[in-house]
């Protein structure tokens, strides 16, 4: 099944949004949650997996939404169609801050691989699959377990990088070393490993990590500067702690700061 071929425009800076346009009888499918506005005219319908075979059958809708369950998704996606009259825009909004990347598969040989949480939205007929890592510690230690996302086909895909993104276009041979969190997604002819930090202080003290993702090219590599489990991170390291008290609000300045932002309780 050939993609539909849609237009788009991106808007926003730090928090950012895509809004396609869509042709009558044309379909965009997007992970639940991302949905934002769509003009009248334009249909909702839930299906099983990322509906690229729903013309294989009950078997190929259940293989398909199995392929979801092991990257930890929905079993379920949404389409937009376009069932009215003239051009409609539908839009879908990116989880947190950061940028949304188009993917036009077309020019990447077909296939991208991504994180789990990464892909925002596509033209019908994209596969949302799943790519097994075929390395043990890769598995173990990557980052991203056993599994990252691939998408396939040969239409446009949307995928969410947090903070500010990186594209590096690397060299046959040209390695790439990243923290493994920091990996948006890679095309297929990157070839992706993780690699031990070394030395005891960099081990114990250096506090990123025992282990980097290794990248080698040729191909394309996106690198994001904030992944989502480090803003997590930091984000439940000043949350109220037990009694109710933020980290700081023991402090002279941190009492100040409450008489004047008006927290006096």
């Amino acid at each position: 099944m050939n993609a539909h071929e849609i237009e788009y425009e991106i808007q926003g800076e730090e928090m950012q949004y895509v809004e396609i346009e869509l042709d009558p009888q044309e379909g965009v499918v997007a992970e639940s949650g991302s949905f934002m506005m769509m003009n009248d005219g334009i249909t909702m319908d839930t299906i099983f997996g990322d509906g690229s075979n729903q013309n294989e059958g009950i078997l190929g809708k259940l293989f398909s939404a199995g392929k979801r369950l092991l990257t930890g998704e929905s079993l379920f996606m949404t389409v937009f169609s376009n069932n009215g009259v003239g051009k409609k825009q539908v839009s879908f909004a990116a989880p947190y801050p950061g940028k949304i990347i188009p993917i036009d598969l077309s020019e990447l040989g077909g296939k991208f691989v991504c994180q789990k949480d990464a892909f925002l939205c596509a033209a019908k007929g994209v596969s949302v699959g799943v790519e097994f890592s075929k390395k043990l510690g890769r598995g173990l230690f990557g980052g991203e377990g056993f599994i990252m996302q691939k998408l396939e086909g040969d239409g446009l895909a949307f995928v969410h990088a947090g903070g500010n993104m990186s594209k590096k276009q690397l060299q046959v041979g040209e390695v790439l070393k990243v923290d493994t969190g920091c990996v948006v997604g890679f095309t297929k002819d990157v070839s992706y490993d993780i690699e031990f930090v070394g030395g005891i202080k960099n081990t114990v003290f250096g506090g990123e990590g025992l282990f980097f993702a290794t990248l080698k090219g040729p191909g394309t590599v996106y690198v994001q500067s904030l992944p989502f489990s480090r803003l997590a991170g930091r984000v439940l390291a000043l949350a109220p702690q037990t009694g109710g008290k933020t980290r700081g609000e023991g402090s002279i300045l941190g009492g100040i700061g409450n008489i004047l932002d008006g927290d006096n309780r």
